[in-house]
């Protein structure tokens, strides 16, 4: 394990069990026993994200599988809502637009959740809409968005709602199939606690139909390709990162076996108690309500500090924690709680980040 506490909402620090996994020979991508591995992470998958249809394993950052994520499922020139809540909700747009897409950018002040009532009014405005792009946990932010919601305006319509819990899956609730979710992307470098490398693509029979007409350009990022190689031979269409899918393995059997639901009550008493730390030492917390508080990490600022040295300062004693984006790049810290971390880990931590506060404050 690290010298280093890593308190980022991802990368996470790696487990030694998996590390030892990591450390191995691997094996070919092209075998039995590879095909039993991506077989069994399938219907692991499955369970985490709570739906009936097979999860494609893309090698990729979180990013790549964003992009997937609409140059498969919309035409150029189609009509698309972003919901933007923050700096990857904004992502997806620029992507969208790269790709040619009439985007719709429905944006909000840092730190606010969306309006349910936005949503409606642009749906009921333009009968063209084709999808609607959001993020479930903000990551640059703090914030978790209401995706079933969303669901519940889409799920008898043709509009495809596309949904990036890169950081959201496992520590905060998720239904797929139940919330009317058409597309879902995570990464391995979040709750899986295992390195960057690998996305997961979770897909509706109605994005299905849509991915069949789709005409935007793609190759690697054809979703079609991993679901032939998969449904023919349990294999993916170009060399995946093969060390990363046997920890992935082990990764997904730990949390089926702890229960989803176990690790989201886990996180939200970790998160509860950052909150009181914080708030004690006259910090504030940037997402006001806390129904839109995620359980991967807790944004917070205080006026009176500049705290992108307390950061460099609280690095240099082991431990690593993320500042803000956007007009927050100088003020916001962001704690994250995705690893495996104890209550008196963060103890420490404050203990640690008190010391350094009160020295910037004189005192």
């Amino acid at each position: 394990m690290s010298s280093k506490l890593l308190l980022t909402p991802g990368p996470t620090n790696i487990p030694e069990r998996y590390l030892e996994i990591l450390g191995k020979d691997i094996i070919h991508h092209r075998t039995p026993k590879f095909r039993e591995y991506m077989k069994e992470n399938n219907e692991y998958l499955k369970k985490i994200f709570k739906t009936k249809n097979d999860v494609t394993v893309v090698t990729s950052s979180g990013t790549g599988v964003m992009e997937a994520a609409v140059v498969n499922f919309f035409s150029k020139g189609e009509k698309v809502l972003v919901i933007n809540t923050g700096y990857f909700g904004d992502r997806f747009r620029k992507i969208g637009e790269i790709y040619g897409l009439d985007m719709i950018n429905l944006e909000y002040e840092f730190g606010e959740s969306y309006k349910l009532d936005d949503v409606k009014k642009v749906i009921s405005e333009n009968p063209d809409l084709k999808g609607i792009l959001m993020t479930h946990s903000e990551t640059s932010v703090g914030i978790l968005n209401d995706v079933k919601a969303v669901g519940d305006l889409t799920k008898n319509t043709d509009i495809l709602l596309v949904v990036d819990t890169i950081s959201g899956l496992v520590v905060n609730s998720f239904d797929f199939d139940g919330w009317g979710v058409d597309v879902a992307i995570a990464g391995s470098q979040k709750a899986f606690l295992i390195p960057p490398g690998l996305a997961f693509v979770a897909v509706s029979d109605k994005a299905k139909k849509a991915m069949e007409s789709s005409d935007l350009p793609k190759y690697y990022f054809d979703l079609k390709q991993y679901k032939k190689y998969f449904e023919n031979n349990l294999e993916t269409p170009y060399t995946p990162a093969i060390a990363l899918i046997l920890a992935l393995n082990a990764s997904l059997k730990d949390l089926v076996n702890k229960g989803i639901d176990n690790i989201i009550q886990q996180k939200h008493d970790l998160r509860k108690h950052i909150e009181e730390k914080a708030k004690k030492l006259g910090f504030n917390l940037l997402v006001k309500n806390e129904e839109n508080r995620t359980n991967t990490l807790v944004s917070i600022y205080r006026e009176d500090v500049v705290i992108k040295s307390i950061i460099s300062a609280l690095e240099e004693k082991g431990y690593t924690v993320t500042g803000g984006k956007g007009k927050y790049a100088q003020s916001l810290m962001r704690i994250g709680l995705l690893g495996e971390i104890s209550k008196s880990q963060i103890d420490d931590f404050f203990v640690i980040f008190e010391e350094e506060l009160n020295k910037q404050l004189g005192k």
